[in-house]
């Protein structure tokens, strides 16, 4: 051979070989052990008996309701009363009907405002704790008052009353009426708030409610074979077919 046989020499790899495809990692040992205890108690769930969603409602409202009756603020009320009472040159008749308006505006600010200084808390205190009633058959008027404190709703109840007989004092030559102090109120020893057993209670009948609501409206599974077979009613036995015998 006169031509000298040339090799090119090899060029380098421009492009890298595609990577092996990445293997799923796996989930940790802690992730895990916790997916099968969630599979577990799935699978008891549904082998639970129809009833649980009512048990658990009862247990669960029962629960409920004890533990606001426990953390609640108890409550105590007291009431004091003032009677009407016409004078000499006035009908008898017409104190019951000055009662029943000025237990309209024992609530009133005009009333509120004086009976605050007695009190001792301001007026919005007075105006969502303070109630007044009258009777139909009786020329009464009842205050009673709702606090945290015993001692502090029977001095706003006292307090109420006291300002109304002043506002009626002040008009008792127009009107032959006046006001007069019937009971005084007295400092509560029981609270008048519901107990914690009464609200467990409660709570309970509503979650028995919607326990059995829940019992309601859920799907119902669908039935095994071998249910199936145990509830199948037998039906009656075929009759024998005669028409081949002679």
């Amino acid at each position: 051979m006169t031509e000298a046989l040339t090799q090119s020499p090899a060029e380098p790899a421009t492009e890298h070989d595609p990577a092996p495809p990445a293997r799923p990692r796996r989930a940790p040992a802690a992730l895990r052990q916790v997916l099968r205890r969630a599979w577990a108690a799935l699978g008891r769930a549904r082998a639970l008996p129809p009833w649980t969603p009512l048990a658990a409602g009862v247990l669960a409202g029962g629960l409920l309701g004890a533990g606001y009756g426990l953390a609640a603020t108890p409550r105590y009320t007291a009431t004091s009363y003032v009677v009407a009472v016409a004078d000499d040159e006035s009908d008898p008749a017409s104190a019951l009907g000055f009662a029943q308006a000025y237990g309209r505006v024992a609530t009133q600010l005009a009333v509120l405002g004086d009976a605050q200084v007695w009190a001792g808390v301001p007026v919005a205190t007075l105006e969502e704790s303070v109630r007044a009633a009258t009777s139909p058959d009786a020329p009464m008027v009842s205050v009673t008052a709702t606090s945290a404190r015993p001692d502090q709703a029977a001095d706003m109840a006292d307090a109420v009353a006291r300002a109304l007989t002043r506002h009626a004092e002040a008009s008792a030559d127009d009107t032959h009426v006046e006001l007069r102090q019937f009971a005084r109120a007295t400092e509560p020893t029981e609270a008048s708030s519901a107990s914690a057993g009464v609200t467990g209670l409660v709570g309970a009948s509503a979650g028995g409610l919607l326990g059995g609501l829940a019992l309601l409206v859920r799907p119902r599974r669908p039935a095994r074979e071998g249910d199936r077979a145990a509830t199948a009613v037998p039906g009656p036995a075929p009759a024998a077919d005669v028409r081949g015998r002679p």
